[in-house]
C-alpha cells in the first residue's frame, strides 16, 4: 500500500491570531485619521496630539502591564483598582509635603503592593480558591479599609515629586517614556527568562507544567506579585498627577475591568498560555484612539460608554473567532 504524502506546510500562511493586536490598532489608527479628515479637524494630526493620547492611558497601561501577567498564567486581578487607590493614599499620606520622605513612601507601596499580590497568589494557589473571588475578596478588603480611614484626598506629595507626571524630556512625559521601559522590562523577562518561559507553561496547561517539573503555586505567586506591584506603581503615578491620592481614585477610573479588556484585545487569551506585552500595549493605544474619537465626533459622555462596551465585545469577539487554535 503506497503512502500518499502530506501536504506541504506553508510556513508563510497568515495567521491572524498572531497578528490581531496590529490589524485592530491600524484600524483604529485608520478610522481616527479618517475623521479627523472628514471633519476637517486636521489640527488634531499633531505629533504634540499624539503624545497627548498616549499620556492620556498611563495608568491604564502601567496596570495592564502587571495584568497580563496574571492572565497569562490563566489567572486574573480584580483587586488593581483598589491598589491603585490604596497607593495613591499611602503615597501622599507618607509624604505628606516632604521631599525627604519621597523614598520611604515609594518603598512603602510597592512593599504594599508585593504582600497584596502575594497573599492573593496564595489563596489562589493554597487554598484553591477561584482567583475572580480571591481578588474581589482582597478588593472588597482594601476599599473597606481605605474607606473607613479616608472619605476624601488625604495628605499631599511635594513639588519634586510632581515630576514624574509632568516632567518632560522635549515634549514627551517622563511618565510616557517609564511606562514604555516598564513594557520592555516585562517583555524582556517573558521572552528571555526562566520565570517568563514558565508563565507560558503555567498558563498553556498547568498539569504538563507541574509533570515537568515546574513549580507551577511559585509561578502563579509571581505572576500575581507582578501584576500588584504594577497597579502599585500606577497609583505611585496618580499621585503625583493629582498632587494628592484618594480611595476612589482607582475604582472610579474602572482599572480592574478595563486592563483586563485591554488585555484580552492586545491578543492575551483569558485561559492562558498565548499573548504577549506588546499586544497589550496596543490595547491600550486602541483605548486611547477609541475615546479621541468619541472626543472629536462629540459623542455624549453616556453614549460613549455604551459605544465603548459594545467596540469591546465585539472586538474579543471578532479575534476569537478567528483565533480557535488551542493553546499548547
Amino acid at each position: 500500500m503506497t503512502d500518499m504524502p502530506l501536504p506541504a506546510k506553508n510556513p508563510r500562511r497568515f495567521r491572524f491570531e498572531r497578528h490581531a493586536s496590529t490589524i485592530l490598532l491600524l484600524s483604529a489608527v485608520a478610522l481616527y485619521i479618517a475623521l479627523i479628515i472628514i471633519m476637517g479637524q486636521t489640527r488634531f494630526l499633531t505629533l504634540e496630539n499624539l503624545v497627548a493620547i498616549l499620556s492620556r492611558s498611563i495608568t491604564l497601561g502601567i496596570t495592564a502591564i502587571g495584568q497580563t501577567f496574571a492572565i497569562l498564567v490563566a489567572s486574573i486581578d480584580l483587586s488593581v483598582a483598589s491598589v491603585i487607590s490604596a497607593a495613591a493614599v499611602v503615597t501622599s499620606v507618607v509624604m505628606n509635603g516632604d521631599p525627604a520622605m519621597m523614598l520611604p513612601a515609594v518603598a512603602a507601596v510597592l512593599a504594599l503592593g508585593a504582600v497584596v499580590g502575594f497573599a492573593n497568589g496564595l489563596v489562589i494557589t493554597k487554598l484553591e480558591v477561584n482567583p475572580l473571588i480571591a481578588t474581589l475578596g482582597m478588593s472588597l478588603i482594601i476599599q473597606g479599609v481605605l474607606s473607613y480611614y479616608y472619605n476624601n484626598f488625604a495628605g499631599n506629595v511635594p513639588v519634586e515629586f510632581q515630576v514624574f507626571a509632568y516632567g518632560t524630556v522635549g515634549i514627551v512625559p517622563f511618565s510616557l517614556i517609564f511606562m514604555f521601559v516598564l513594557a520592555g522590562c516585562a517583555w524582556f523577562v517573558l521572552r528571555f527568562s526562566r520565570f517568563g518561559s514558565d508563565v507560558y507553561s503555567v498558563g498553556g496547561n498547568k498539569d504538563a507544567a507541574r509533570l515537568a517539573g515546574i513549580k507551577t503555586d511559585r509561578v502563579v505567586i509571581g505572576a500575581h506579585v507582578i501584576c500588584s506591584l504594577c497597579a502599585a506603581i500606577a497609583g505611585i503615578y496618580l499621585a503625583s498627577r493629582l498632587r494628592s491620592g484618594a480611595p476612589w481614585i482607582g475604582a472610579e477610573g474602572v482599572y480592574d475591568l478595563e486592563s483586563i479588556a485591554v488585555v484580552v484585545i492586545g491578543g492575551t487569551v483569558l485561559a492562558g498560555g498565548r499573548g504577549g506585552i506588546w499586544g497589550t500595549m496596543a490595547g491600550v493605544i486602541i483605548f486611547s484612539l477609541i475615546d479621541s474619537i468619541f472626543n472629536v465626533a462629540g459623542v455624549d459622555a453616556f453614549v460613549k460608554q455604551v459605544l465603548r462596551g459594545i467596540i469591546i465585545v465585539a472586538a474579543v469577539a471578532f479575534y476569537a473567532a478567528r483565533s480557535k487554535r488551542p493553546v499548547a
